[in-house]
This record gives structure tokens, sequence and C-alpha cells, in this order.
């Protein structure tokens, strides 16, 4: 029986705390050379920084806003082989300031792939490389300002959200024109903030890998005894978000807090500091545990949620993973 397809998930997803220093440096310790790098500070007000290898390391997009894409000179300067090198700007090096990056190596075998194409104003598909249906794509103008335009299989192709915003889900078949994706293309509808004409956009596509990443939704209990959700690993990093009330996009990882509860969280679609206000959740060694009755993560309603392992359940060897 395979219990993963991926003993060690550090080699292709990996968080990662440094302390800015004012001064350009590099962050290494990584493992891989990633592709996908999203850098916030814990500690102050400040923007998300968000960079891959398919756009170029000096250009940013910001997870709270409409934005189009930015050349920031001095923000992250290179991706490099254990990790990258970040520039002057505070908002991501700021003089003794914490921050927290997440990392990711694209590759089909860890079932990821960024995808820029131009948009056309009318329904049309766009190529992945996934070679299997995904199950998630976060998509973004790069040259417009536009919302963030996040698909999950968990609601459908039906429904679009907004990683921008606290909005509920949003029934437009403008987004993906109610098409779902295949193992090969995803089909954008009439929206501007997924294919507006002439306007460039930048597609993050994921698929679930047994052992390494799971996308789902789960429904909340209202009990300090939350929901529990199976992933068949131990989670590295988690992001969840109300579906049908109002909400932040609350990110959690195991390096920020390495002991249960889980409970700094960091919100996508704010500036803000971190917080440990009303957010509690066991990472466990199979899954996740909402320990708090706090509705952005377990009323008695309905949530998304994106995680990536630490560790697998049980390896391709049988050997099992421990709770922390």
């Amino acid at each position: 029986m395979a219990y993963t397809t991926i003993d060690d998930p550090s080699a292709y997803f990996q968080a990662k705390l440094h302390t800015g220093t004012g001064s350009e440096h590099a962050v290494s310790g990584i493992g891989f050379a990633p592709n996908w790098v999203w850098i916030k500070s814990r500690s102050d007000a400040h923007d998300h920084f968000i960079h891959d290898t398919v756009r170029g390391a000096t250009k940013r997009l910001n997870s709270l806003n409409t934005d189009a894409e930015a050349t920031v000179a001095e923000g992250l300067k290179s991706f490099d082989s254990d990790g990258f090198t970040m520039g002057t700007n505070g908002n991501i090096n700021e003089d003794d300031e914490t921050f927290v990056s997440w990392n990711w190596k694209e590759t089909a075998d860890a079932g990821f792939d960024i995808v820029s194409y131009t948009g056309s104003g009318s329904a049309k598909t766009v190529a992945h490389n996934l070679g299997v249906k995904p199950d998630v794509i976060i998509c973004k103008s790069r040259s417009g300002v536009e919302e963030w335009r996040p698909y999950f299989s968990a609601l459908g192709a039906t429904y679009a959200m907004r990683l921008n915003g606290t909005n509920t889900k949003d029934d437009d078949a403008g987004y993906w024109n109610d098409v779902e994706p295949t193992s090969s293309v995803f089909t954008v509808g009439t929206n501007a903030g997924t294919n507006g004409s002439s306007v460039t956009f930048i597609a993050y596509c994921f698929s679930a890998k047994q052992g390494y990443s799971k996308f789902g939704s789960y429904k909340g209990n209202d009990n300090a005894n939350g929901t529990f959700v199976y992933l068949g690993f131990s989670p590295a990093w988690i992001m969840i978000k109300r579906t049908d009330s109002v909400n932040d996009w609350i990110i959690l990882d195991n390096k920020r807090n390495p002991i249960n509860p889980s409970n700094e969280r960091i919100l996508a679609n704010t500036n803000a500091a971190a917080s440990t206000a009303n957010t509690m959740v066991d990472f466990l060694s199979n899954g996740f545990k909402p320990r708090s009755t706090y509705g952005g993560i377990n009323s008695a309603n309905n949530f998304i949620y994106m995680a990536f392992a630490e560790q697998p359940f049980v390896t391709s060897t049988g050997v099992p993973a421990t709770a922390r």
C-alpha cells in the first residue's frame, strides 16, 4: 500500500523565519531553489511580498490589494540554490523586525505549476502542466488593477473567492466560465479578474499529492473541541477561509508555532502584524483540529483550506509520523 508519494515534504515546501538587517543579505537553509516565495513581516504592519521565477525576482505582487505587479529593485533580488537574496526594502528587511517566508518548489511531482498567460476578454482555455486536474488555481492580473481570484475544487467552477478581501464565495460564470479544469487546461470566462482583454496574468496551480498536500473543505462545529480535518500528514502550513460569511484568510505554519496550539496567525488579506487573537489550531500527525470557536476557523459554517505537509502520516516504507 502506498501511504505517500513524497517522503520528504521539505524538498518542496518550507517555512523559514528570519530577522531583518536593513542590508542586502541572503536567506538560506531552505533546502532547495524556490520558485514561489511569499514573505510577510510578523512584527509590524507591512505588505505581503509575493515573488516567483516565472515573472522574475524583482516583480512583486501583494495579496492584500488589487494592485498590478510592481518592480521593487530592493525587494527580493534573486532566487538562489538554497533560498533567496533580499535587498534593503523595509517591508521585507527592516532592521531587527521578524519575518516569515513560505517557499515552494514548482514541479508536477509535487503538484505545483506556475502559469503565465494573456487574457482575451472572451472565454478561453489556458494550458497547465500538472497532468491532473488542479484542486486550486490562484489567479492574479499582472498588468491590470484586479482582484485576486482563487478557484477551489471544493467549491466548483461556478464560484470564485477573493484572496485580497473577506468576501464570501462569489457565483459568477465570468471567472471560470462554469467549466471545471481538466488534466491539461483550465477555462477562464469574461471577467476582467481572470481574463481581461490584453491583460497579463499569473496563475498558481495546485493538485493534491498524497502525504504532501491537500485542498478541501470542512464544516465547523462551534466548539472548542473542533472539527477534525483529516489530511494524511502532519501539516507545515495551512490557509483557512470561511466561505459563507465575511472572514479573513488565516495562515498558520509549523515554524512560528512549533508546539500546539498553532495560534500565530497572519492574514493574507491585510498588512497587519502577526496576532495570537482567537485562533487556536492543533497540528496533528494526520491532520488538524481547531481549538476555539472563533468564526474564522470553527463556527458552525463552511470553510475551505489549503495544506502542505511537514511529514506524511506514514512514509512509503511504513514509518509513522509522531504528534508534536
